[in-house]
């Protein structure tokens, strides 16, 4: 299967459709790829380049080409034929098309029994991602027209300190925090400026404030999500408070960035002409919608205006402006979406794909757009009614353990004074001793919290420890009688439970250490 890549006819596109790394690509899928000679000088890739990749180099890439490949739709040549009028009957052609406003092209390409694949309308869920030309090129948009802002201000972005003194950062409105916006949003506050951003989506505050940027909040309860990454129209209401926010940021900023897009409606209008002239002199608009009419009431597509000192921006090429880094996304986004058709072995346009439908605009000549709208997900299926619960049956509460109390140690003390009146005084006052010690012993340890045992471990190391030197001085008397042989048992348990004290404390810290 032939691969025509064609040069783009528009005097300030310098992107080419495919590049000499994604041409490789192509290859391994089983295209076969020709390409016009000059079609990539312009984004820096030399024909040479092309040469060495495997392409052909031909004088005109639409001739014996069944899949051709461009970056903006065909258009009308000056004296000469439309481009469309080019394509080979029955080829394919993939390519940016934006089938609500080109109609005529439409008719062209049925005309010729064409298959039309409409980048612009690849769906934009996560698996379609990778065949997404529209974001790619939006995160290149919104980066140059930072750029584009900073060599046309009259300041630092970012803050400096000299000799001669100090300047603020510039402060940057971003308005509409799209793919475009955040990219705008993360290159001006690399650059060190102060970023402000508004969007009618709540949603998206926590990237904006991700990439360091400040979202402006409106107290207003509406949502502007209009899906798949788009605003939707908000209500009257919603606007005049909108407006009157962009009135006051206008007093304030020193750089608006305006990027809001509705799709298959002309850009609506945000910065209004009042709001310019509340700009300090030197100030700088660039409004990324103007090739949709601009977002801006001054803007004048494709060009650089003054108005009272403040410099506003319509440029509609700021992808092309970047443009080998743009060619190379835009190359291999439309890999992807050649390698999701089959590649040239498996070519097919599977209905039954969501991402190949959505972007089929034509098939063989015949209309397939809109594409049919997904049926609504069927209502979650109804709770099965709880079955009655049967009667509850009475339970026999289990006896509990009996405790250790007050009443129970008294009468077992008593006991002990009693039996121990028989014997010596010595051996009375040390059984009177141990038997508190039980029961202190009992009462402390028993009744402590789970959460304590690290340091109630730490105090009975320091009891045994006690009971340690009780033992040393028994055992060490000199005698062999029976409390130098208890002194001695005392110290066998005593350094057990200190030693393993130590052992499962020392485990239990390094539960947490770090490495």
């Amino acid at each position: 299967m032939r691969i025509g890549v064609p040069n783009e006819v528009s005097g300030s596109e310098a992107r080419v459709a495919v590049t000499p790394d994604v041409a490789k690509k192509l290859q391994k899928l089983g295209f076969t790829v020709a390409v016009e000679r000059g079609a990539g000088v312009g984004a820096g890739y030399p024909d040479k380049a092309f040469a060495e990749a495997g392409c052909e180099l031909v004088d005109d890439a639409w001739t014996g080409s069944e899949l051709v490949l461009k970056v903006n739709p065909p258009r009308s040549l000056e004296g000469e034929h439309h481009e469309a009028d080019r394509l080979p009957e029955g080829a394919t052609l993939v390519s940016l098309v934006d089938p609500a406003r080109n109609k005529d092209l439409l008719e062209r390409l049925a005309a010729r029994k064409a298959t039309l694949l409409a980048l612009d309308q690849v769906p934009r869920i996560t698996r379609a991602q990778s065949m997404d030309v529209l974001s790619s090129m939006a995160n290149i948009a919104g980066y140059r027209a930072v750029v584009e802002a900073a060599a046309c201000y009259g300041g630092f972005f970012g803050a400096q300190m000299t000799a001669a003194g100090k300047s603020p950062p510039a402060r940057v409105l971003v308005i509409g925090a799209g793919v475009a916006g955040l990219a705008a949003i993360g290159a001006a506050r690399a650059l060190g400026a102060e970023v402000r951003a508004f969007d009618v989506r709540p949603a998206v505050r926590e990237q904006i404030e991700s990439l360091g940027g400040t979202f402006l909040m409106l107290d207003f309860e509406e949502s502007g999500d209009g899906g798949g990454g788009y605003a939707k129209v908000m209500s009257d209401e919603f606007i005049a408070a909108e407006m009157e926010l962009f009135r006051q940021q206008a007093d304030e900023v020193d750089v608006v960035i305006t990027t809001a897009l509705i799709p298959g409606r002309p850009a609506p209008k945000l910065f209004l002409t009042d709001m310019v002239e509340r700009m300090k002199p030197g100030s700088v608009v660039v409004d990324l919608a103007a090739a949709n009419g601009g977002n801006c009431d001054l803007t004048v597509p494709g060009e650089v205006i003054d108005h009272d000192g403040v410099t506003i921006i319509g440029y509609t090429d700021l992808t092309s402006r970047q443009p080998t880094v743009a060619s190379q996304f835009f190359a291999t986004n439309v890999a992807n979406l050649l390698a999701e058709a089959g590649g040239a072995e498996g070519w097919a346009l599977d209905h039954d794909n969501e991402i190949l439908r959505g972007c089929l605009i034509l098939e063989q000549g015949e209309l397939r757009w809109p594409p049919p709208k997904k049926p609504a997900p069927p209502p979650p299926p109804k709770a099965a009614e709880p079955e009655p619960e049967p009667a509850p049956v009475a339970k026999v509460a289990p006896k509990k353990k009996a405790d250790l109390t007050w009443p129970s140690v008294i009468i077992f003390a008593l006991g002990v004074l009693l039996i121990g009146g028989w014997a010596p005084g010595g051996l009375l006052q040390h059984l009177t001793v141990f038997v508190l010690a039980v029961f202190v012993g009992w009462q402390v340890i028993w009744n402590v919290s789970h959460s304590l045992h690290t340091p109630l471990m730490a105090v009975t190391n320091a009891i045994s420890g006690i009971i340690l030197v009780g033992g040393l001085l028994q055992a060490g008397s000199g005698h062999l009688d029976t409390a130098s042989i208890l002194g001695a048992v005392a110290i066998l348990f005593a350094s057990i439970n200190v030693v393993g004290g130590f052992v499962v404390t020392q485990r239990m810290l390094r539960m947490f250490r770090k490495g």
